[in-house]
């Protein structure tokens, strides 16, 4: 059998971490081949999280980079009136302020998060400090400084409220972390706000409707852009 190369489109089920998904995807692939795989991602998502990864495979892994910068969609739905120190479901969660914004009051503030916006990633998060995820430290009890970074929503859309849940659909840039924008609307709010879904439909040109669950991969799925 030829080494398998390409990329791989998954779609990520809930409490898996990224790096469980292309664990198992590299045994899977390995076991078929009858030779250890080279498998690689090109972006994670928290475990809680749902939706498409991109995995690079054999000689595509040098080519990571090009399918690591690429605009995303989500899917999210926040909680209002309740924080979480991860700014998931995973995390330590305290009750906030017991404000009900309304329809019109939500529009307006998704609104002002359109286009370039800065923001300050979690420090629950994989980017490394110093040369250490930034979770590890942040799990020990360390202070981690996050630096801030310029991110781009191109589209922000509510789907659905019922307090106090909100469901939003967005387009945004490479680096732009789903946690920290529904954190940061929970303050324009007032209200305080934490994700308790998420899913990444959109990578690119790549939808999670093409894509195939983590226990399925075989060589044949692989594709050559």
């Amino acid at each position: 059998m030829q080494n398998p190369t390409g990329i791989l489109l998954i779609d990520k089920p809930a409490n898996i971490s990224s790096f469980g998904v292309v664990a198992k995807v590299r045994w899977q692939l390995s076991q078929q081949a009858g030779k250890k795989v080279k498998v690689g991602h090109t972006g994670t998502l928290d475990p809680f999280a749902t939706g498409l990864m991109i995995l690079v495979v054999g000689d595509y892994c040098k080519r990571a980079a090009e399918f690591s910068k690429l605009d995303k969609t989500y899917e999210a739905t926040l909680r209002l009136g309740q924080t979480s120190s991860t700014g998931d479901p995973e995390g330590e969660i305290t009750d906030a302020y017991n404000i009900q914004p309304s329809s019109e009051q939500l529009q307006a503030a998704l609104k002002k998060f359109l286009g370039e916006i800065e923001q300050t990633p979690p420090a629950y998060s994989a980017i490394k400090i110093n040369g250490q995820r930034a979770y590890k430290l942040a799990r020990k009890g360390e202070k981690v400084e996050m630096p801030t970074r310029k991110v781009k929503v191109s589209r922000l859309d509510l789907i659905n409220y019922k307090y106090p849940e909100v469901k939003i659909s967005c387009d945004v840039s490479s680096g732009t972390y789903i946690r920290t924008l529904v954190e940061d609307i929970g303050k324009q709010l007032g209200t305080g706000a934490y994700t308790i879904q998420l899913r990444r439909t959109r990578v690119g040109k790549w939808k999670v409707g093409n894509a195939h669950k983590v226990n399925d991969v075989t060589a044949e799925l692989l594709i050559e852009p």
